[in-house]
Order: structure tokens, then C-alpha cells, then sequence
């Protein structure tokens, strides 16, 4: 290798075909190990980001315009598709499972967040039944003891 980069020695050229495939997989591995990055960042979000989020809820204010986790997999898998072609196994399938990951993260995250406000409201109302209950424990205590 060292001989062939200082021009000593000749480099054995391979079959076009041979190139054509290298250069397919090396592509094929770049694109994957970007998904898989993705997908793991998406199974574990940063808490950094929901902090942030949280930060501009409280402050009434509106969070930058940018991609969120599941939308930015499915870009990277619609990238990698539209570079494969969709007449390769790589390309339709990423296209389906962006669809699904996409439509997955939607629902979900829209059923989400009014569970977790109507579970946030009836955790509310257990809490001041508790207290109704405390302060009525305690005022027939008094009563009680007074009489």
C-alpha cells in the first residue's frame, strides 16, 4: 500500500462490476450505521432536549422549528431509499418502514400527551380528595376530643 501511494509500486486495477458493488456496500453500511444511530437516539432520547422543551413550555414560548427524533430517522431513511433507487430491497423497505415510524410517533405521541394530561388530572383530584378527607378527619377529631 505504502508503495503504491509513493508511486513505487503498481496498483492491481479491479473489474469494473467488483467497484461498482464495493462502492454499493460501503454506501450501504454509511447509510445503516446512520439509521441505527438514529433509531438508538429515538429509543433514548436526550434528557437535554426535554429539558429544553420543558424550558420553553414554562416560558410560554415556542420551541425553534427543527426535526424531531422519529422525523429525522424517517428522513434519514427516505435519503437512504431515494440513493439506493425503489427497486432495491434497501429502498422500498426504508420507505415503508419511514411510513410506519412516522405514523407510529404521530399517534403515539398525540395519545401520549392527553393521557398524560387527563392522568395528571385525576392525580390532582385524588390529591384534594386526600386533603378533603385529612381535614375532615381532623375537624371530627377536634369535635371529639371538645366534646
Amino acid at each position: 500500500f505504502t508503495e503504491e501511494k509513493l508511486g513505487q509500486a503498481e496498483k492491481t486495477e479491479l473489474d469494473a462490476h467488483l467497484e461498482n458493488l464495493l462502492s454499493k456496500a460501503e454506501c450501504t453500511k454509511l447509510w445503516t450505521e446512520k439509521i441505527m444511530k438514529q433509531t438508538e437516539v429515538l429509543l433514548q432520547p436526550n434528557p437535554n432536549a426535554r429539558i429544553e422543551e420543558f424550558v420553553y413550555e414554562k416560558l410560554d414560548r415556542k420551541a425553534p422549528s427543527r426535526m424531531n427524533n422519529p422525523e429525522l430517522l424517517g428522513q434519514y431513511m427516505i435519503d437512504a431509499g431515494n440513493e439506493f433507487g425503489p427497486g432495491t430491497a434497501y429502498g422500498s423497505r426504508q420507505a415503508l418502514a419511514f411510513e410506519y415510524v412516522y405514523l407510529f410517533s404521530r399517534a403515539n405521541l398525540t395519545h401520549f400527551q392527553k393521557e398524560r394530561k387527563l392522568l395528571q388530572n385525576k392525580r390532582l383530584d385524588l390529591d384534594a380528595a386526600k386533603t378533603r378527607l385529612k381535614k375532615a378527619k381532623v375537624a371530627e377529631a377536634r369535635a371529639a376530643v371538645s366534646r
